[in-house]
């Protein structure tokens, strides 16, 4: 039988590949202290205990940094992609199939995993790619599509005789990921992120565009315009504005219902669309439901506009926000744990619209600064509940109180759906006086 592969961090993607192998694998793991057994068979270890020369495979999940010893000792090191979908020329015949296979006993058993693996889409990029990999899913339902990946559902879960998988695919996978191949590879626009990861932002520009070195002739990357591109065998398309994507892919963004960074997803996800079915279902795309915490609407008692985004963790989101809603007097509350990156570009982005930021949260000192530094009106008001009384006081009909951070939550917050939940809550609590 072959020999069960070793797996780094016991987290969704690990657990998910074991217990699809039906458990007994083992696992290292930086939480573990003391080694234990857990239900399905596993043994889960302390990462201090692996030994290089007694594995025969190892697959990571994507969080461990390239300079973690685990994978600083690694010799058979493989990401998720690599062991569930191998390369091209290995299709079905993937190393997690074969395991998968070896495990079962009688040939109708596994028959179905006999066929050809799916066509799959990997979608990336700095910001949208989970509402891009959901709007082109949503677009491809009624195809049989599924969606995986960083969205949240490991690859090993996914159906394998589905005709496609639609994949989030993050920087950090990529940076591990050397022989699986998407068929299509969509980047949406990229600035610097996750550099305390990477090491630096040529690296992650470099594994962003990492699928172009495995792709084969015919195969369609898409990718932002203005980047370094590898030396690649697949039909590249660079993209710079939704003006280009309208024209050369035939897409009318005049029947889209979405604005600014979200009609360019739905437009991506139409371009994918139209590449494989000749198809651009304005219908379908228009009844496409966002998440919460991303450019979510909602009013108060006295029928004003408010705008939970608290997701938009970076200044990219943040930036696009801001343009969405430029037509309005816009009351912006952001502010948390930046993360030391340059905030020179968000109150750039603030300049050309009529703005009044208010600061909450660990940088709040430093917003304040740079709104002095760029003539942007702005209160240090420190807490959301503190931020929402103030634009209460002060927001007319027409404005748009918008909470959207360029920060992440965890200096006052769970996460950033706590932030957003708290957000809605206080200004329902709002008087209609």
């Amino acid at each position: 039988m072959i020999k069960k592969p070793t797996l780094f961090g016991y987290g969704l993607t690990t657990k998910a590949i074991a217990k699809k192998l039906g458990g007994g694998c083992t696992f290292y793991d930086d939480n573990t202290k003391e080694p234990y057994t857990d239900e399905e068979g596993n043994k889960i270890l302390p990462s201090a205990l692996f030994a290089p020369d007694k594995s025969a495979l190892e697959v990571t999940t994507p969080s461990l940094k390239p300079d973690h010893p685990l994978i600083q000792k690694a010799k058979h090191l493989l990401s998720e992609y690599d062991y569930i979908l191998g390369s091209r020329e290995q299709g079905a015949g993937s190393l997690f199939f074969s395991h998968i296979q070896a495990l079962q006993s009688h040939a109708d058993h596994h028959s179905s995993l006999e066929k050809q693996m799916p066509f799959t889409i990997w979608i990336s990029g700095t910001n949208g790619k989970t509402t891009t990999t959901q709007m082109l899913t949503h677009l491809l339902a009624h195809r049989g599509a599924l969606s995986g990946g960083n969205i949240g559902i490991p690859l090993a879960d996914l159906d394998p005789t589905a005709p496609i998988w639609v994949l989030e695919t993050s920087s950090y996978t990529l940076h591990y990921t050397q022989t699986a191949s998407p068929n299509i590879y969509l980047l949406l626009p990229i600035t610097p992120d996750h550099l305390d990861w990477h090491g630096s932002e040529a690296v992650y520009t470099e594994d962003k565009l990492r699928p172009l070195l495995t792709m084969k002739e015919g195969e369609l990357a898409l990718v932002p315009k203005g980047l370094n591109l590898p030396r690649t065998d697949a039909f590249v398309v660079e993209y710079d504005s939704t003006a280009f994507l309208a024209d050369y892919f035939n897409i009318n963004p005049q029947h889209i219902h979405f604005k600014a960074a979200f009609l360019e997803d739905a437009m991506l996800a139409l371009s994918v669309t139209r590449v494989l079915f000749d198809e651009v279902d304005y219908a379908r795309i228009n009844t496409f439901k966002m998440d919460l915490n991303r450019q979510q609407e909602f009013h108060d008692a006295k029928g004003r506009l408010w705008v939970n985004d608290s997701k938009a963790t970076n200044v990219d989101a943040a930036i696009q926000a801001i343009k969405a809603y430029s037509e309005h007097h816009i009351h912006l509350i952001a502010g948390g744990d930046d993360k030391g990156v340059d905030l020179h570009p968000f109150f750039d982005a603030m300049e050309g619209v009529s703005l009044t930021l208010y600061s909450i949260g660990a940088n709040s000192e430093r917003l304040l600064s740079l709104a002095k530094e760029h003539n942007i009106d702005a209160v240090g008001a420190d807490t959301l509940e503190h931020a929402v009384t103030h634009i209460d006081k002060n927001m007319h009909e027409n404005d748009v109180g918008l909470l959207s951070p360029a920060a992440a939550s965890f200096d006052q917050f769970k996460n950033y759906a706590q932030r957003g939940e708290i957000f809605i809550k206080l200004v329902q609590k709002l008087s209609k006086d």
